[in-house]
This record gives structure tokens, sequence and C-alpha cells, in this order.
């Protein structure tokens, strides 16, 4: 059985890079963050390694949108950061600055 953890916090945006891309993410701290912080972790000693860059596969859902991604560590925060793609932010009338509340499903 997965577990399940919530988190609220507002959307920002990551732009440069090699590509001058622009990325979406909402950053999972507090709680969550530790709840998926032990997961990580549990996986780990239990496969004996770890995923790239500590990265761990999540169902993440805001509002009636759901989608199959992966959550990565953040040096900067000590939680964890999630891409949110352009589909979900249409989907759910999402811009930079808006609190989203997101459920993340720990794959």
């Amino acid at each position: 059985m997965s577990d399940i953890v919530t988190h609220a916090s507002p959307l920002w945006v990551w732009s440069g890079g090699t590509s001058g891309g622009t990325w979406h993410f909402l950053t999972i701290t507090g709680k969550a963050g530790e709840a998926i912080a032990a997961h990580e972790a549990m996986r780990r000693l239990e496969f004996g390694k770890g995923r790239g860059f500590g990265s761990v596969k999540v169902r993440a859902t805001i509002g009636g949108t759901s989608w199959s991604t992966s959550v990565f560590p953040s040096k900067e925060t000590g939680g964890f950061l999630l891409p949110v793609k352009l589909a979900v932010r249409r989907a759910e009338d999402l811009a930079e600055g808006d609190v989203a509340e997101v459920a993340l499903e720990l794959l």
C-alpha cells in the first residue's frame, strides 16, 4: 500500500539553463517533505540503492487532475520539488504565485 501525503504551497517558476526554458514547481517541505524523505530512505534500504538524484516516483493530484512524475530533493529548502506541467496548470487554472494543494501518492 502506498503512502499519500498532502501539501499546499505557491507555484513558482525557474528559468534558465542551457535551453533557456522555464519550469514550474511546488516546493514540498514540512511534514510532507519529511514523509517523502523517509519513504526514499526505506526504498533505498529495501532495494540497496536509490533512484537518480534521490528522486521519488509519485502520482500527483491537484484538484481534479492527476499525473505520474517524480519529486526531486532540494538542497536549498531541505524539502522536495514537484514539477507541474503545462497541461496541469491549464486544467487547474494555476499561475505563478497561486497556492496549490497537492496530494502525492508515494510509489
